[in-house]
């Protein structure tokens, strides 16, 4: 090891840093299954740049082009792992062309006239790819993740562009730059090779904090939502209703819920298997949500039983909302193997009566209505009413 310069012991360092990360995302893209494509492409960039930064240590007067397209792959496997991450469209054809230009720069600046030009063409085309990877990284933070800062997850790559872009800059205004400065065995590329190991450290730490973000995320959706049909749960809805009874005692407003059943769902059960019974939640579900309003919030409350929270909305017309609801339920068959299945369900409608009404009572009241649904003759909408009692008799089937 004494043997070796400065520079090559810089790219040395720089060599197994990125060594390390590939190990380290390798074994990530084993442990998280639902980030294993974007910790597997970030495996191979690390590993592609470990290579380029070993080639570059024994070959300091020109990097050979394996080193040059190993180091593009590289930051091209970056990218298409943010994209994996992210959910982007994957797009090939740039980054064929990039590769393309990059090796023929390659090939042409083996004449030492055109080296110049080959150094420039290829500090451009990393500068390109990491501004663009850092425009996709942005979207994601400001738009998914909703980051307050969503430029803070940029900055690694802000930083290593503009290096990128500097060099380019500072080799076609000076020559003699990059002969004299990249290849010299000097204090200030083994400072520079620092300043790079601490931008790769911080990137690979903000694509583990992107990891860990997202499993957050996730955490937090599934405990709001129920895990079969995507809807929120019971806790959700009632802090949905909680916040709305809020606002509305605020503003003067009203609102109202539906209560939901769907009949016979132990006949389905029994007749047609468990895996049916849960394809009806889904398609209810999905029926529910699909016709109601952007502000309507729609949980599962329990089993068979499902909740709509309709803000600004009168009795009457949230009992117009439940019938066109229950009508288009009782009109479209479910999909399924072999016969389609027709369903149907009961609903039970309640208005807030005002700021002394508690949300347990107001549920309560749509409860009883979708009871006399039930008691009715199923398949219908029953609205409050709180001189008309359940009649009495035998519970209701479901």
């Amino acid at each position: 090891m004494s043997s070796l310069s400065p520079s090559e012991i810089a790219f040395l360092m720089l060599a197994m840093v990125q060594a390390v990360a590939a190990v380290v995302w390798g074994i990530g893209a084993c442990w998280f299954r639902e980030a294993r494509a974007a910790a597997a492409h970030w495996a191979g960039y690390a590993a592609c740049s470990a290579a380029t930064f070993l080639y570059l240590g024994t070959h300091l007067q020109a990097l050979p082009m394996a080193g040059v397209l190993l180091g593009m792959v590289g930051l091209m496997l970056l990218q298409h792992g943010v994209w994996h991450f992210t959910g982007q469209v994957r797009r090939f054809a740039p980054h064929a062309a990039m590769l393309v230009v990059a090796a023929l720069a390659s090939w042409v600046g083996e004449d030492p006239a055109w080296r110049r030009a080959q150094a420039v063409v290829h500090y451009t085309l990393m500068t390109t790819l990491y501004l663009w990877t850092a425009v996709d990284l942005y979207r994601y933070a400001r738009g998914t993740l909703k980051v307050r800062f969503p430029i803070l997850m940029t900055v690694p790559l802000l930083l290593a562009g503009l290096n990128s872009g500097g060099r380019a800059l500072r080799t076609a205004l000076k020559p003699e730059a990059l002969a004299t400065e990249i290849a010299s065995h000097s204090s200030l590329n083994v400072g520079t090779a620092m300043a790079v190991v601490a931008m790769i450290t911080m990137l690979h730490a903000t694509l583990m904090a992107l990891v860990v973000a997202r499993l957050i995320q996730q955490l937090h959706w599934r405990a709001r939502h129920d895990g079969l049909t995507g809807l929120l749960n019971r806790r959700a809805m009632q802090e949905a209703i909680d916040e709305q009874l809020h606002r509305s005692r605020r503003a003067g407003d009203t609102f109202a819920v539906v209560m939901v059943d769907i009949d016979h769902f132990k006949s389905i059960n029994d007749q047609h298997g468990h895996a049916a019974g849960d394809q009806a939640l889904k398609h209810t579900a999905a029926l529910l949500q699909t016709h109601v309003r952007s502000v309507d919030r729609v949980g599962r409350f329990g089993g068979e039983e499902f909740i709509v929270l309709l803000p600004g909305v009168g009795l009457a017309q949230a009992a117009q909302v439940a019938e066109a609801l229950r009508s288009r339920l009782a009109g479209q068959q479910m999909p399924r193997e072999g016969e389609p299945l027709a369903l149907s369900a009961s609903f039970g409608v309640a208005e807030w009566k005002g700021p002394s009404e508690e949300p347990s009572r107001l549920l309560m009241r749509a409860d009883e209505a979708l009871y006399r649904a039930k008691r009715a003759g199923r398949n219908q909408v029953q609205a409050a009413n709180d001189a008309t009692q359940p009649e009495p008799g035998d519970p209701v089937a479901a």
